[in-house]
């Protein structure tokens, strides 16, 4: 039975989705709320530190990030908050002109997210192949690893049994039950360990302190001017593509694992109205969080919008009622979760031998540059970019090359027939040219177009240049065999593509 949709019935009657009634639901989408939060405290306060704010910001960011989102976004399950790649974006800003500038950029990325929403931008996604895909994730369990890594370094010797302990109730925990999440009964466990046995590890409030109150509503603290337009448009602007670029593919990502369809419409809007709400609450902006996203839906299992929800509700609860105890939860019985977040993320099966025997090269290659690409920068949008550009070039150069001439005389020899097979664009149409005997052949020449396409200007240019060497050698040229697309693309550009 469905647990995250609208049963045919329930729609034309406007009752409640199903999964309402359903006690085992709302235990496994609470328990997921509930680990989500946990994670988030710290990485919020981390890409509070980034961005040179106080650990406020982030984590208010957070909770008004997963609340409006779980309303408005067009992603049941998926995780918003404060994120590593708006805060690089936007850091030099708060660096160079203070907090006032940067929450008005957030507000005004919002503004421009929802305008790219309702302009389609969305519908970009169905050029992202699936090779640049699958190195995206594995990108991402890569990124999601390393940054664990700092809180292994230079730490009490404590922290790596606490480690290797919570991996094993993750991995072992499960066999006995799963009604209550491994990544929850990990952190629980590890830290009654520390607290009751006074073992000195970081915490999670060695991070930063933790906000006592919840945030209020009110404008960013700049003059209404051009020149603060001016200082912003372009921090906006960045952040507004970087975070709904990764906010679309990871929703992308979840459709896969859950099985679903998401409107990525739906979801790009959302993320606008999250980022302008965040920015009224004074908070620095954010996008679809993956690492938390992972936890939610592939560890834990969660596949409503009350997980969403709760896991930014759950965040203030945490932080402003039990800051205290939030504050004694050991790093590494974070880490341990993230790690096995990392591991369960990647793709194993994309690096099978067996599998790279079988890939093209040309697909193994735009997986690696993307990985690469992510991994150099630290910025999966980037990497996305980078990897799509790459596979339409290979496309591209794949392409041009199944472009065929062949050359078939009348017996009477008056008339020499051409037919060409294949698809015609910029990069086979080059070749085209080049591929007809211009002064040995007979005064009628026909080239049959039946089994080919014409897609763009540099085709149709082609043929022109085909027909008039002929026509300056005093030969006729007949095109036949054009598709009705082909032939409207023709009959509007030749003859008109040239001054001479």
């Amino acid at each position: 039975m469905p647990t995250s949709a609208w049963t045919p019935t329930a729609r034309l009657r406007g009752l409640k989705p199903v999964w309402l009634n359903n006690p085992k639901v709302w235990r496994t989408e609470i328990l997921a709320g509930l680990v989500v939060a946990l994670a988030l405290i710290p990485e919020a306060i981390s890409f509070s530190i980034i961005a040179g704010v106080d650990p406020a910001v982030g984590l208010f960011a957070s909770f008004t990030m997963a609340v409006v989102i779980s309303v408005v976004g067009g992603r049941r399950a998926m995780i918003s908050a404060a994120t590593g790649a708006v805060a690089l974006v936007i850091a030099p800003l708060n660096r160079d002109h203070g907090l006032g500038y940067l929450i008005a950029a957030v507000i005004l990325a919002g503004i421009i997210q929802i305008a790219l929403g309702f302009l389609g931008v969305a519908k970009l996604m169905r050029f992202v192949p699936r090779s640049v895909m699958v190195g995206f994730v594995n990108a991402l369990a890569i990124l999601i690893f390393t940054t664990q890594v700092p809180e292994l370094r230079d730490v009490p010797w404590a922290v790596y049994p606490l480690l290797v302990g919570g991996l094993a109730l993750m991995v072992f925990f499960p066999r006995i039950t799963k009604a209550v999440p491994a990544p929850l009964v990990s952190i629980v466990i590890l830290t009654a360990i520390t607290v009751a046995a006074g073992i000195a590890v970081p915490t999670v409030g060695d991070k930063g302190e933790l906000p006592s109150s919840l945030p209020v509503p009110g404008l960013p603290d700049v003059p209404f001017t051009m020149d603060t337009l001016t200082i912003i448009a372009p921090y906006a602007f960045a952040m507004a593509l970087v975070g709904l670029m990764e906010s679309l593919m990871t929703a992308k990502l979840v459709d896969d694992i859950t099985d679903t369809h998401s409107s990525k419409t739906r979801e790009s809007i959302g993320q606008g109205i999250a980022n302008i709400v965040t920015g009224f609450f004074g908070g620095m902006g954010g996008c679809a969080m993956i690492g938390q996203t992972m936890i939610n839906v592939k560890v834990s299992g969660a596949r409503t919008r009350l997980s969403t929800f709760l896991a930014g509700a759950f965040l203030m609860v945490l932080c402003i009622v039990f800051g205290p105890v939030v504050s004694d939860i050991p790093m590494a019985a974070l880490v341990a979760v993230m790690v096995m977040v990392s591991f369960a993320t990647f793709d194993w099966h994309s690096i099978a031998p067996k599998t790279l025997k079988r890939m093209p090269a040309g697909e193994i290659t735009v997986m690696v540059i993307t990985v690469v690409v992510v991994v150099a920068t630290d910025n999966l949008a980037i990497g996305v970019v980078v990897g799509s550009v790459t596979a339409m070039i290979i496309f591209a150069k794949r392409v041009a090359h199944l472009a065929h001439v062949s050359a078939v005389s009348d017996p009477d020899g008056t008339t020499v027939v051409y037919s060409v097979t294949g698809e015609l664009f910029f990069a086979s149409s080059n070749d085209l040219v080049g591929q007809f005997d211009y002064a040995d052949d007979p005064d009628r020449i026909v080239i049959d177009l039946s089994a080919a396409h014409i897609w763009d200007a540099s085709s149709v240019a082609a043929l022109d240049a085909i027909e008039t060497k002929y026509v300056q050698r005093g030969k006729t040229v007949e095109i036949i065999g054009l598709n009705d697309p082909s032939a409207d693309l023709h009959g509007k550009l030749s003859g008109e593509l040239t001054s001479h």
